[in-house]
């Protein structure tokens, strides 16, 4: 079994925020793949299905981002999964927006739902790091991952939700590579081969005007 984990805060307060787009992630892997609708369980939100043989379950923990790890811990330990079963989406504020990438283990890097995580069941876990940018100082953080995503992230930011959803049946087989390429296709696809290339401008040399001269102007004219 995966437990898959979308870190956030609950609320509708905080439904759009930066902060969390983890608990986006696991809204739209729920809807597009029939999992089993939310219920209450574990402090937060529970979701069951399958990809193939595998069963999974999406946690949202309701504990509020710096307490996640209560939430994760409580799952964990009634599912029966060990930490290298469970992948936590989360924001990176080291990625540039519609950028993802993997991790397993390492320090939380500061992250107060992931530090939680680790003071729980350890480092020894998957992560999905989704890129939300930086505000440019450590001293807007706070405010800038508690504000909603702006109407110019919503292009970038549908289309890496499609991609999650995409390759996510990958990453639950542990293929990183193909669950990151699902999602490079959706947020940067392709030209597409069969384009034809822009015309080269025609450049038209001067008409050369007709001598109308005779012959023997024409020879006249040579010798003068």
């Amino acid at each position: 079994m995966k437990l898959i984990v979308g870190l956030g805060n609950p609320g509708a307060k905080y439904a759009q925020n930066r902060h969390n787009i983890g608990f986006m992630a696991m809204d739209v892997i729920a809807t597009d793949h029939g999992f089993s609708p939310w219920r209450s369980k574990f402090q937060g939100q529970i979701s069951d299905g399958r990809f193939g043989s595998e069963k999974v379950a999406l946690l949202k923990p309701e504990t509020f981002m710096n307490l996640s790890g209560q939430s994760v811990g409580e799952a964990m330990r009634y599912l029966k999964v060990a930490p290298e079963d469970v992948i936590v989406f989360h924001d990176e504020l080291d990625l540039a927006p519609g950028k993802v990438r993997l991790k397993t283990g390492g320090g939380h890097a500061g992250h107060n739902g992931l530090r939680s995580i680790h003071g729980h069941i350890g480092p020894d876990y998957d992560r999905v790091r989704m890129g939300i940018g930086h505000p440019g100082h450590k001293d807007a953080v706070a405010g800038y991952v508690l504000r909603d995503f702006s109407k110019a992230d919503a292009a970038w930011l549908d289309d890496e939700m499609r991609g999650i959803s995409d390759g996510i049946e990958h990453l639950i087989a542990g293929d990183g590579p193909k669950f990151l390429n699902a999602i490079a296709l959706r947020v940067a696809p392709p030209r597409s081969s069969t384009s034809k290339p822009k015309p080269k401008p025609v450049t038209t040399l001067p008409t050369q005007q007709e001598d109308s001269r005779s012959p023997m102007q024409k020879l006249v004219d040579r010798f003068r």
